[in-house]
């Protein structure tokens, strides 16, 4: 059991970032029932059912967060896996380009290979370059042609979003360079994982309350600038008062923040987009309250690259 659970390695932060959000997910849990109780309406619902949605996502990091990392590896691995598969799920493919989804998948296994071990060259190109090439060329293999340039398109986008975004979040837990600096990999993951998560909640909230100015009418009715705005000030706010978790001083902190504040609406936005094209509220309903897994995983897909990539620059050049 030891080789599985490495709960030493939970630095005291951690705990105490984990304790905090344990006792923010009660007092959610106990005010919408009360709420609900007293005054019942349909946003009420809605923020239970996303509550129990993030007591589920909470337990889930927190499993995470102790046990051995090559869990942990196996674990963001299966959540590219079953990104990539949603999205696929919904795609009108061409039969043919079926037979190049193996390869999509297999990327799975060896583009998270390349963060467990640190490669860091590889981990950047294998996705970028190897597949961007690689994927056309199976499609030309079939020799189908009609609408090839749709799937030579759809594919590799996918690849971009499902496993070379997200996999810059095992790349964090693990990476020497940073790791040599006493940069706790996982301290920076609850980071980005937070701040990110926050700022959805926080565009979210000032949106219903304040929102009146719509940002993307036709991709995205419920996006308001009261809303963006809102969440980029509250999210740079959050960051800060989250510092702790990283080697960043005040400054870099509030550049940090608020650039993921806005990294994480254009994912939003882009997947809002794609639902629309898809004709779908949401990608599925696997998570209640929160639609499917990319619903969750949209904004992270977007934020994970550009943080991991800022912060270790910083790290470098100081």
């Amino acid at each position: 059991m030891n080789k599985i659970f490495n709960s030493v390695n939970l630095i005291a932060e951690i705990q105490w970032v984990i304790a905090i959000i344990l006792a923010i997910l009660v007092f959610a849990t106990i005010l919408f029932w009360f709420w609900n109780r007293i005054n019942p309406s349909k946003l009420v619902d809605e923020m239970q059912l996303r509550t129990r949605s993030w007591w589920v996502m909470c337990i889930i990091f927190l499993f995470a967060s102790i046990v051995h990392p090559v869990v942990t590896y196996l674990a963001l691995g299966f959540l590219s896996f079953l990104t990539l598969r949603e999205v696929y799920s919904l795609l009108n493919l061409r039969e043919v380009d079926r037979s190049v989804l193996f390869f999509c998948y297999l990327s799975i296994p060896i583009q998270y290979y390349f963060a467990f071990k640190g490669f860091y060259t590889l981990f950047l190109i294998f996705i970028p370059v190897f597949m961007f090439i690689i994927v056309p060329f199976l499609l030309v293999l079939t020799g189908e042609t009609k609408d090839i340039i749709r799937s030579m398109c759809i594919l590799p986008t996918s690849l971009m979003l499902g496993v070379f975004g997200i996999s810059h979040l095992a790349l964090l837990i693990n990476f020497p360079e940073m790791n040599s600096n006493g940069v706790s990999g996982k301290a920076l993951l609850l980071f980005l994982i937070f701040i990110t998560e926050a700022n959805d909640i926080m565009q979210f909230v000032w949106g219903k309350i304040f929102g009146k100015h719509k940002i993307l009418p036709r991709v995205s009715p419920n996006k308001t600038w009261e809303g963006f705005i809102g969440g980029v000030i509250s999210t740079t706010v959050i960051g800060c008062l989250m510092g702790f978790l990283t080697p960043l001083n005040t400054w870099q902190l509030i550049a940090i923040s608020s650039s993921m504040a806005v990294f994480g609406f254009m994912g939003d936005a882009i997947m809002s987009a794609v639902k629309r094209d898809f004709g779908v509220k949401d990608m599925s309903s696997a998570i209640p309250g929160h639609g499917g897994i990319l619903d969750r995983v949209d904004s992270l897909s977007t934020t994970a690259s550009p943080f991991f990539h800022l912060v270790y620059l910083i790290l470098i050049t100081s």
